[in-house]
């Protein structure tokens, strides 16, 4: 019986790199891709040229074939115009979870099954699984659980996808690559956004849009001016710090409004709301339910599930309310619904619950 053939994404870490390990240990036949993103050879970033080469240079310590494939274009159109467009919207996005769900689930999947591979598969921390006649998106048992960013995978993506990780911890992933003598393993974590390595999204966006953002006025709840913005796209829901004015007191943005090129502005408490509408939504444990149930909700990747109602809507959307108020419910980012450790579906967020 022949091997199962696997295309593996590998960004040029260790997680990836680790993932290629377990995956040949396991008996596939692996062949390792880098998705090239961006162009951005100086700064590195994932899916840059630089990462690219760490790649390679692992796939050559493995014995294994690695190539380069070309998706800078989709990734400029679905991703970072994405990311240009919430922000004027006066939402804060995910790039990840979209560049999850056209790219590394979308077009490298489909490049894979073109060319005669069964699976791919990446360094995420999540499981997937065959629950009845379902495929199961399952939280990691790891610290660096991932399975909120993947939220988007349809069941014929998860019928599709390995995550060789899934039961690991971190500090065993790197282990594996040092034993292995891999030149990543002791490669440091990303933190930035991948296209803006420098974390300076603000100059990113103005280049982006070919001007600087308008300024406009700070309000409070009741429409009272309280002072001048920089611009609607250096703010998201909930911030704090960065105002660049002094309130005697601690002041939080809680809405932001593009037509009128406003910042709301509220007082310690109404950085929380009981609940939130969301739309775009992906079902992966559940079958478009109609009624309502309960779930543990993430708001934020680095959120604890909370306690909540899920209510779907006739328009497609759902409705979520909280057992307890929630911190910073921010239009563009995702609500992930969770049963138990299972992924029961998720959405955008469109807009917080208003406190009663």
């Amino acid at each position: 019986m022949s091997k199962k053939r696997v295309l593996l994404g590998m960004s040029g870490g260790v997680d990836s790199s680790a993932a290629a390990l377990v995956l040949l240990r396991a008996g596939y036949e692996v062949a390792g891709v880098t998705m090239l993103l961006h162009r951005q050879e100086a700064d590195g970033g994932c899916g840059s040229l630089k990462e690219a080469g760490d790649a390679a240079r692992v796939c050559e310590t493995l014995g294994i074939p690695h190539e380069i494939v070309d998706f800078s274009e989709e990734f400029s159109a679905r991703v970072k115009a994405d990311f240009v467009s919430e922000y004027q919207r006066g939402r804060t996005p995910n790039p990840c979870i979209v560049c999850n769900r056209y790219l590394k689930f979308g077009a490298l999947l489909d490049y894979a099954l073109e060319r005669g591979f069964d699976f791919v598969a990446t360094g995420h921390y999540a499981l997937v699984e065959k629950r009845g006649d379902r495929w199961a998106l399952l939280r990691s048992p790891s610290a660096k659980d991932q399975s909120y960013v993947l939220y988007r995978l349809t069941q014929e993506q998860l019928a599709h996808t390995l995550t060789p990780l899934g039961t690991m911890e971190k500090p065993e992933a790197r282990r594996l690559a040092e034993e292995a003598g891999l030149p990543v393993a002791h490669k440091p974590d990303s933190q930035d956004i991948c296209f803006i390595p420098h974390g300076d999204y603000h100059r990113f966006l103005a280049e982006q849009m070919g001007r600087e953002p308008e300024p406009g006025n700070f309000v409070s709840r009741d429409g009272q001016v309280l002072g001048r913005h920089k611009g609607i796209t250096h703010y998201t829901i909930g911030q704090r710090k960065g105002l660049g004015l002094s309130f005697g007191q601690p002041m939080y943005v809680t809405k932001i409004d593009p037509a009128a090129n406003e910042v709301t502005l509220g007082p310690e408490g109404s950085q929380y709301a009981p609940g939130l509408l969301a739309q775009d939504i992906n079902w992966v444990a559940l079958d478009h339910p109609r009624e309502p149930f309960q779930a543990g909700v993430k708001v934020r990747y680095s959120a604890r599930p909370a306690p909540a109602w899920v209510i779907p809507l006739e328009d497609g959307g759902v409705r979520v309310e909280f057992d307890q108020p929630q911190r910073s419910v921010t239009p563009g980012q995702a609500a992930v619904f969770y049963q138990d450790d299972a992924v029961a579906g998720g959405g955008t967020i469109s807009a917080p619950l208003p406190a009663e």
